[in-house]
């Protein structure tokens, strides 16, 4: 399975956020993985076709094609604590999806697949990809990995 890592000191700007749910630091940080992670797709060359695309059946973070390969991404984002190095098991977003996260996501894919009210792509190939992304307190991104073909 094919690793895709960057590394970027990019200053970034929190995402507004109104209401209750933008007022929630967790939230915040999802949705800042999320956006780090969506550059990170269109430098690639994807489109983004969906971000946190609601389902009956729960939430898909991202949805990327580019003209061949429709990729569901699931994004785990943590922000790193000045007393602790980066590494430890605990600090590695990835190390934090589950068999239960993986087989969520596909139900998603399938539900979003086979939903009729929208137009699909055609695409040749349908991936599963995840992205880790480490940002420090100030919202810069620290770390991005991205692996390929998760699952």
């Amino acid at each position: 399975m094919p690793v895709v890592s960057g590394f970027s000191h990019q200053r970034r700007s929190p995402p507004s956020g109104g209401g209750p749910a933008g007022s929630d630091p967790r939230h915040r940080l999802g949705r800042l993985g999320e956006e780090l992670a969506g550059a990170h797709f269109r430098r690639l060359g994807f489109s983004v076709l969906g971000r946190n695309v609601r389902t009956r059946h729960g939430e898909i973070d991202l949805i990327v094609f580019d003209g061949r390969t429709l990729v569901f991404v699931e994004v785990k984002s943590r922000r790193a604590h000045a007393r602790r190095p980066l590494g430890g098991s605990s600090e590695e977003p990835l190390a934090w999806l589950r068999p239960r996260q993986r087989a969520r996501l596909r139900s998603l894919a399938v539900a979003w697949l086979s939903s009729g009210d929208r137009t699909r792509p055609s695409a040749r190939d349908i991936r599963f990809d995840a992205v880790g992304v480490i940002v420090d307190a100030r919202d810069r991104l620290l770390r991005l990995d991205h692996i390929e073909g998760a699952w």
